[in-house]
């Protein structure tokens, strides 16, 4: 089964960070979340999440088939600060394994250079003043190129989850899983 990393910093957005955590779960996917600073992480509206483990206390060498960055601006923003972070981005880039962002975090992407020549979105007003070069703002709700899977906002985290889902398992495995939620 896959496993995914997702990294927590305190301010993520919590709709983005539980429901991939959430979907990717109900898929059968191996979440851990990952915690920038010891303890609970209090996100932007004040709901208190619990890492699984310590960004600093996994192995670098820990496989993972994808990477999973919330936003939130003060999460998103923490989380471009970590050197953690932006190499075990850059790793899993040069690896081929799936890189996914939402919201603000698509400019840790940016930070980290495997936006270049690519069709991104985010947040609107993240990336454009990120001066990647050639990089292709769509606007789209959720934009996957290559290995690498942007979104806009709280707003689209069920098809962002959902594209993750389908990046790793499959059309059908997404399908299983969004059918339960009554989205249509």
């Amino acid at each position: 089964m896959p496993r995914v990393l997702v990294p927590l910093a305190a301010g993520c957005e919590e709709i983005e960070a539980v429901t991939v955590i959430d979907l990717l779960r109900r898929a059968g996917v191996t979440v851990v979340v990952a915690g920038l600073e010891p303890g609970p992480v209090t996100a932007s509206r004040g709901v208190v999440l619990i890492p699984d483990v310590l960004l600093a206390d996994l192995d670098t060498d820990d496989d993972f088939d994808m990477i999973v960055l919330p936003g939130g601006g003060p999460g998103a923003k923490a989380l471009r600060g970590s050197a953690r972070v932006l190499a075990r981005v850059r790793s899993m880039d040069r690896q081929g394994h799936w890189v996914a962002a939402i919201c603000a975090a698509p400019q840790v992407l940016a930070a980290a250079g495997i936006l270049e020549g690519r069709r991104a979105t985010s947040y609107p007003g993240i990336l454009e003043d990120e001066q990647v070069p050639g990089i292709r703002l769509t606007g789209a709700p959720v934009e996957v190129d290559g290995h690498v899977i942007t979104s806009r906002g709280p707003g689209t985290a069920l098809d962002f989850a959902l594209a993750c889902i389908e990046a790793l398992l499959g059309d059908e495995a997404r399908a299983k899983v969004e059918a339960p939620l009554q989205r249509a």
